[in-house]
């Protein structure tokens, strides 16, 4: 076998592989004594096929067989010769005739990346505590959460919920599927189309009303997209909000057993400071992948970005799916995600020579921790525990997150850090956005 390469870009390499005729020869004598074993000819006795009989019958065949299987085998062999770590699959032109097989494959390899410059990232740490302001605010929250509706026998208002059926037409067709019945709407919740809930204030059980509204531009219907929609509604009932009194029956209903509000408040700090935690955690994560985007600059292999893409659109064609819709439908272009897949590529290549120049091993006492931390809030939390480490795939997913939370560790420790502090609600409103 003769291997030479040739370096066509930066990362493109062309790889052209020679193998003598004897070789395949060689191959294809073995396989005919096989099939003459086996194959069964008109006038002939089985196994006693003659070995000229089977190579007129199967040596085109044959030989494709073979010259498929030498290019496999020996792809892999002139790659560990010549000390080649491609990325992704080749393209193959081969080259078939009585002297012998040659091929060539086109490929790209990984970058060299050179990790000098993890000491001079600016790294922005940060910092936040729970104040009492902000316990308000959350407790505030879960009194919103166990409001309580009753009705009322005047016109609606913002922030009350009232009950409707409505229809919906656009350019003459009816899209709700007739009519939706006895459809609850919160007004000023957000959760129709803008204008709306809107539409619904002033209105008392029993009224009528038409009324059109335009949809989004990006809306998921490409149908129903930008377009105007006549609505026709029918109230039937109008409710309204009281928030319930921080008293022995609602603390419990927050799993404080002993019903006492000095409970109550250390068990919500204790379980803000927790999140707050982990949205610190996930701010500083944000800024060292930023730092290292920006600072650590790699070539990209082309077939890797789009293999991302593929991944990226993923849940936007399961999406697509579920509502009848194909991916041609979806009309999305490649280039619309071509930046977010070209920065996983580079942080994935990033993050992999940092573990692998600094022998970063995952601890396993960090996997256990990570894995009760996430079954602290089950009933059962060694039922969780137990889930994960009875399948390997489970396990690995979480080794990978310990993994790349070690090197983001690894970063800020030889990286330039500053403390900057931040509010709880940022912190918060942040980590609920991703």
């Amino acid at each position: 076998m003769q291997v030479s390469v040739e370096k066509t870009s930066e990362l493109s390499r062309k790889m052209t592989v020679s193998l003598p005729e004897e070789m395949i020869q060689e191959k294809m004598d073995v396989r005919f004594k096989s099939l003459a074993r086996e194959v069964k000819v008109d006038g002939f006795r089985p196994g006693k096929v003659p070995a000229r009989v089977v190579k007129k019958m199967y040596g085109e065949r044959v030989r494709g067989e073979i010259v498929g299987d030498l290019i496999q085998s020996t792809y892999v062999e002139a790659l560990q010769k010549e000390g080649i770590n491609p990325a992704g699959y080749p393209h193959i032109n081969s080259n078939n005739d009585k002297e012998g097989f040659e091929y060539t494959a086109e490929f790209e390899v990984y970058p060299e990346i050179s990790l000098d410059g993890i000491s001079t990232l600016d790294i922005k740490k940060p910092v936040a505590t729970v104040e009492q302001v902000d316990q308000d605010a959350m407790v505030a929250k879960l009194r919103e959460q166990k409001k309580i509706w009753a009705d009322v026998s005047r016109a609606s208002e913002k922030g009350d919920r009232v009950t409707v059926s409505f229809s919906g037409e656009c350019e003459g067709e009816n899209f709700t599927d007739g009519k939706v019945e006895n459809y609850a709407v919160e007004i000023g919740e957000g959760k129709m189309i803008p204008g709306f809930e809107d539409e619904l204030i002033g209105l008392e059980a029993g009224a009528n009303k038409t009324f059109e509204v335009t949809f989004p531009e990006g809306y998921g219907n490409e149908k129903l997209a930008g377009k105007p929609t006549t609505f026709n509604v029918e109230l039937f009932k109008v409710e309204a909000a009281s928030l319930p009194e921080i008293d022995e029956e609602f603390i419990k209903a927050y799993g404080v057993e002993d019903g006492s509000i000095d409970s109550f408040n250390a068990d919500v700090k204790a379980n803000m400071e927790r999140e707050l935690a982990l949205g610190l955690k996930g701010k500083l994560k944000n800024a060292v992948m930023d730092e290292l985007y920006d600072k650590i600059q790699i070539t990209i292999p082309n077939v890797l970005i789009d293999e991302e893409v593929k991944n990226v659109m993923k849940p936007y064609e399961a999406n697509a799916k579920q509502q009848g819709m194909s991916v041609e439908d979806l009309d999305l272009p490649k280039d619309l995600f071509e930046g977010q897949a070209k920065r996983r590529v580079a942080l994935g290549l990033i993050l992999g020579e940092i573990i692998k120049k600094n022998a970063i091993k995952v601890d396993d006492a960090k996997v256990k921790s990570t894995i009760e931390d996430m079954a602290s809030s089950y009933e059962r939390p060694e039922d969780v525990l137990e889930w994960y480490y009875a399948d390997e795939a489970r396990l690995n997913e979480v080794k990978q997150m310990v993994l790349e939370d070690q090197t983001v560790e690894w970063v800020v420790s030889q990286a330039k850090v500053t403390d900057e502090t931040v509010r709880f609600e940022d912190v918060m409103e942040k980590q609920q956005q991703q």
